[in-house]
């Protein structure tokens, strides 16, 4: 299959370009945090905690691209696939608690506003929004940012981070020039909101992915249509389409083939279906099928009701 390397190629470039931005943001981070405390910004804290939030789900993404290599075993049969998708939901709780805990500092400052080193605080996200510039620019050019699910979160991460890089230049040079102290946790504010909505859309996605959700990527109608089309398929059901992690799309259902329809036409359907489905962001295909004189229910998403004792019926 051809689709195979072009998916180990985006791989290895989604490593790389992922280790790099992991480290330049790690480092820059401390930086931001360390010039947070001596500055007293509670902006510049901010954007360190937003960071902090890159850092970690680079980190994670890196263990999952890793893992998402181990080979499967009979105990996992999907291998560690699904590592990414936890993490991502991880990663958005994270970012939650992590807004929140600004939200309450930053209510306290607005009361009570401190002195803060505003030129310091200049300085600090002056290079902070240079590194996420960069970072950013190392993503679109390097990667896979817009089909996988974590190399996305990160890069969507990296810019949320310039507009709090954005927010704190702003606050300092309003204090500088204004005096405005309020300005420091009114860019915090922004910042928290910024994190909260990531973590909010992050924990989203992956938890529609551990539901077994339709994946985004994904129309039902087109997917029924391109089965049924194939000539020689009378009907579908037990359609089932889920994602195993970002970017692998599955699918299974039962069809009803023709009753003359030989085995090797069978097998020759089947792989043209596949071939269809892979067009339509399908990668993994089961397809069991049947002829009519086997139809137990016409229904296509089979309904999924518990047998009594009475009358198992079984799939050969």
């Amino acid at each position: 299959m051809v689709h195979d390397h072009g998916h180990d190629h985006t791989h290895g470039a989604n490593k790389k370009v992922l280790l790099i931005s992991f480290l330049i943001i790690t480092i820059y981070m401390i930086v931001e945090a360390v010039g947070g405390v001596l500055t007293n910004s509670l902006a510049l804290l901010a954007d360190a905690g937003h960071m902090l939030s890159d850092s970690i789900s680079l980190a994670v993404a890196l263990i999952a691209f890793k893992l998402g290599e181990k080979v499967t075993s009979k105990s996992k049969t999907f291998g560690y696939k699904r590592f990414e998708i936890l993490a991502a939901v991880l990663n958005g709780i994270t970012l939650i608690i992590i807004a929140l805990y600004i939200f309450y500092e930053a209510i306290k400052r607005f009361a009570n506003p401190p002195e803060v080193a505003t030129t310091g605080m200049l300085i600090v996200s002056s290079i902070g929004l240079a590194v996420n510039i960069f970072v950013a620019w190392i993503m679109m050019r390097g990667s896979d940012v817009e089909e996988n699910l974590n190399m996305r979160g990160a890069y969507l991460h990296v810019i949320s981070d310039m507009l709090g890089s954005i927010g704190a230049i702003a606050a300092a040079l309003l204090m500088m020039l204004f005096g405005w102290g309020w300005a420091d946790p009114l860019a915090s504010v922004v910042v928290a909101i910024l994190v909260l909505r990531s973590g909010y859309f992050v924990s989203k996605s992956g938890l529609h992915v551990l539901m077994e959700g339709t994946p985004q990527n994904v129309n039902i109608t087109e997917v029924i249509g391109t089965i049924e089309r194939e000539n020689g398929i009378q009907s579908m059901h037990d359609l089932h389409v889920w994602s195993i992690t970002s970017g692998l799309n599955a699918l299974s259902c039962h069809a009803v083939v023709d009753d003359e329809v030989t085995i090797a036409e069978s097998e020759q359907l089947l792989r043209n279906i596949e071939h269809n489905l892979g067009h339509i962001n399908i990668h993994h295909v089961t397809i069991q099928l049947e002829t009519s004189a086997h139809l137990h229910d016409d229904s296509l998403l089979c309904q999924m009701k518990p047998e009594s004792s009475g009358h198992h019926h079984h799939h050969h």
